[in-house]
């Protein structure tokens, strides 16, 4: 069932004309899994890729193989063109990337919880840096929760 958040998030969009695209690490579609609970969500919900494996990210979001080289995966510039990518790819208004450790290990440094949240609209690229608590699980839904509650941010 979807929840407030998600609803407001179809509601905005469709009130704009505009769509969402995602390309996900960490979540593996939860992102787009939850937007599509709303009735309705084809709207607004242009589509998204799963880009868990590091070469998927250049295969699928289109991020440059230089930048995952110099960066790595979780990485705030990864993030950014993970949502730009997705965005072109999926001829969406806006792209969310999500990048991150949900855990229980540490991955290139990085410590369970510590999510990179890219958000694109073509103009402009933000990019979010989490620390979010909990087991895997709880790092998942959190980051998804606030990649739907940047993204209602940016449409207000």
């Amino acid at each position: 069932m979807a929840d407030d958040r998600t609803a407001r998030l179809h509601a905005a969009l469709l009130a704009r004309g505009e769509t969402v695209a995602a390309a996900e690490s960490l979540t593996a579609g939860l992102f787009c899994a939850r937007l599509a609970e709303v009735p309705g969500a084809s709207a607004t919900l242009r589509g998204g890729v799963v880009v868990y494996a590091t070469d998927l990210k250049t295969a699928l979001a289109g991020v440059p193989a230089d930048l995952l080289a110099a960066h790595g995966p979780v990485s705030p510039e990864t993030a950014a063109a993970l949502a730009e990518g997705v965005r072109v790819r999926c001829a969406a208004t806006w792209g969310v990337g999500l990048t991150g450790v949900a855990g229980p290990a540490r991955v290139d440094g990085h410590g369970p919880g510590r999510v990179y949240l890219g958000l694109s609209d073509g103009a402009r690229t933000d990019v979010l840096e989490l620390d979010l608590a909990g087991d895997r699980a709880a790092v998942r839904s959190a980051a998804v929760d606030a990649a739907t509650d940047a993204l209602l941010a940016r449409l207000a």
